[in-house]
C-alpha cells in the first residue's frame, strides 16, 4: 500500500522541473487529487510541450520564469533532480516556509510495492539495470526507475503496481528525502563528484547517507567492502549487511554478500549458502568495475528471491547499457568505445584501465573541479595519446601535458572525432571517456555519444 502519510498530504503541491522527473511527479499529484502549480525557468519546446500537458489534466504551469508568490502558496514543493540546491527560486523568501521534497521522496510515497535502491558514485545504472535484468529473469517484475529508465513517478501511477522496483538513486534525488526506506539499499563506491554543484566532498557525501536515514532492522544493506568511505557512509545503520568484493575475499566464513575468487569465479553467499554463479569471462562487460557491479546485482536478486539458474542466466545474458563502455563499432582493426556517461574522473579512470587494447582517449567537455593528475597512471599504461577538447581542454592540457601525450585538434567535436581516426592504428581502441560534463557542446551526455557513435560508424554529418 502507499505510504500512510500520503492520502492526507498536501491539497496544493508545487513543482520545480517540467523534465521527465518533474512532469511524472505533477501528473502524480494530479492523478491524487491535489491542486499542481508547476514550474520551470527553462522554455525549450520539450517544457513547452510538458506544461500544456499539465494544464491539460488540469493543473497550472508556467515556463520562462520561476513565480515566487505563486509557489510560496503552495503546501508542499517537489523539486526535480535538474534542480540544483543554489537554484535563486530555492532561496527567494517567499518559499521559506514551504516544506519540500525531492520527487524521489514524493513518487515513493506513493508507491505499493517495495524498493531496491541503488546510490554511490559510479556503476549506479549499470547495477540498477543488472539488477532489474535478474529479476525480469526469474519472472519477476521491477522496472528500473529514477535516474535510469522511467521516473519513479511513472511507475506509481501504474494501474497495476510492480512488487518491486529498481531505483537508481542520486545525491540530488536523496538530498530532499524523508520517509523514503527502501528494503534493499547499495551503495555501490564514494568519489569525488559533482563539485561543480556541492561545496565541496562532505556536502556530496551527506545526501548520499540520506539512504540510511530511515533504516531499520529490516533494512537489507549491499555495500562495497573494499572502499572505506562506504563503510564510514553506512555507520552503524541498523539492517542487516552483505559485502561486495573484487580484490579480496570475506573476512569470516559467515560473511555474506558476492566476491571475485582468484580463479575468475563470481561467488555469491546468502541464505542459501556458498554458491558459484559464473566465471568471469562468461560476464559478457568490459571491465573489472563490471564485475563489481555483476556482483551487486547478483546480491540484490538474491536478496529479493530470485533463483541463483536464473541469476546465472541474467549474468550471462547481461549487455552494457548505452553510452557506458559500450563498443559501437569496430572498423578497419579499431574498436570504438562509448562512454559518455563517464561524466567525473574516477569513472573516466575505470574506464581507461578497461581498455582491451592501447587507447585514444578523448576527455574533455565542462569541468566539475577535479584535477585530471589523477589519470596519468591509468593513460600512462593503457593510452597512447589523450585528444584534450571543449571547456576543460586547457585545464586537461595543463594537468597532463609533459606526463601523456597530449593533443588539442582544432575545430568541433567531428574534426576531434577525425583526429582520432587518423592516429588509430589496427589492435587500438578509441575512447570516449570525457570525464567531464557535456553542456559545452551538447544537450546532455547521450547526446555527445549518439553523436560519437554515429561517427563510428561512419554515418557523417550532411
Amino acid at each position: 500500500m502507499a505510504h500512510p502519510d500520503f492520502a492526507a498530504g498536501p491539497a496544493r503541491v508545487g513543482v520545480l522541473g517540467l523534465a521527465r522527473s518533474g512532469r511524472a511527479a505533477a501528473r502524480l499529484a494530479l492523478r491524487q487529487g491535489r491542486e499542481v502549480f508547476a514550474s520551470d525557468a527553462g522554455d525549450t519546446p520539450e517544457l513547452v510541450a510538458a506544461a500544456r500537458e499539465i494544464r491539460a489534466l488540469g493543473g497550472e504551469a508556467e515556463v520562462g520564469a520561476h513565480t515566487a508568490a505563486r509557489l510560496g502558496a503552495c503546501d508542499l514543493i517537489v523539486v526535480s533532480p535538474g534542480i540544483p540546491p543554489t537554484a535563486p527560486i530555492l532561496s527567494d523568501p517567499a518559499l521559506a516556509g514551504v516544506p519540500r521534497v525531492s520527487e524521489l521522496e514524493f513518487s515513493y510515497r506513493a508507491l505499493a510495492g517495495r524498493v531496491v535502491a541503488v546510490t554511490g558514485t559510479n556503476g549506479k545504472s549499470t547495477t540498477t539495470a543488472l539488477t532489474s535484468q535478474l529479476l525480469a529473469a526469474a519472472g519477476i517484475d521491477a522496472p528500473a526507475a529514477g535516474n535510469i529508465g522511467s521516473p519513479l513517478g511513472e511507475v506509481a501511477l501504474r494501474a497495476e503496481q510492480p512488487a518491486w522496483v529498481v531505483v537508481e538513486a542520486s545525491s540530488f534525488q536523496l538530498a530532499d528525502v524523508d520517509a523514503f526506506a527502501p528494503a534493499i539499499g547499495a551503495v555501490t563506491n564514494l568519489s569525488p563528484d559533482h563539485l561543480d554543484r556541492y561545496p565541496g566532498v562532505a556536502a556530496y557525501y551527506a545526501d548520499k547517507r540520506n539512504l540510511f536515514r530511515n533504516a531499520g532492522p529490516d533494512s537489507r544493506w549491499i555495500l562495497n567492502a573494499e572502499d572505506p568511505d562506504v563503510l564510514e557512509l553506512a555507520g552503524d545503520a541498523a539492517g542487516e549487511r552483505s559485502f561486495v568484493r573484487v580484490e579480496s575475499r570475506p573476512e569470516t566464513p559467515r560473511e555474506r554478500g558476492a566476491w571475485l575468487e582468484r580463479n575468475g569465479q563470481l561467488v555469491l553467499r546468502g541464505e542459501r549458502g556458498e554458491q558459484q554463479l559464473v566465471p568471469q569471462h562468461e560476464l559478457p562487460l568490459l571491465g573489472v568495475h563490471n564485475v563489481a557491479n555483476a556482483l551487486f546485482a547478483a546480491v540484490a536478486a538474491d536478496l529479493v528471491g530470485a533463483p541463483l539458474d536464473a541469476i546465472r542466466a541474467g549474468l550471462r545474458a547481461a549487455r552494457p547499457l548505452a553510452h557506458r563502455l559500450e563498443t559501437v563499432a569496430v572498423r578497419d582493426g579499431v574498436r570504438w568505445i562509448d562512454d559518455s556517461k563517464a561524466t567525473n574522473v574516477a569513472s573516466a579512470r575505470v574506464a581507461i584501465l578497461s581498455l582491451p587494447g592501447p587507447g585514444i582517449v578523448l576527455l574533455g567537455g565542462v569541468h566539475k573541479n577535479e584535477p585530471y593528475t589523477a589519470l596519468i597512471p591509468a593513460l600512462r599504461e593503457r593510452a597512447r595519446v589523450v585528444l584534450a577538447y571543449g571547456a576543460a581542454a586547457d585545464l586537461i592540457e595543463a594537468d597532463l601535458a609533459g606526463r601523456v601525450d597530449v593533443e588539442r585538434p582544432a575545430g568541433g567535436f567531428e574534426d576531434v572525432l577525425a583526429r582520432a581516426e587518423e592516429l588509430a592504428r589496427p589492435g587500438d581502441a578509441v575512447l570516449l571517456a570525457p570525464a567531464c560534463s557535456s553542456y559545452d557542446m551538447f544537450r546532455d551526455y547521450e547526446e555527445r555519444g549518439e553523436r560519437f557513435a554515429r561517427y563510428a560508424r561512419g554515418e557523417r554529418p550532411a
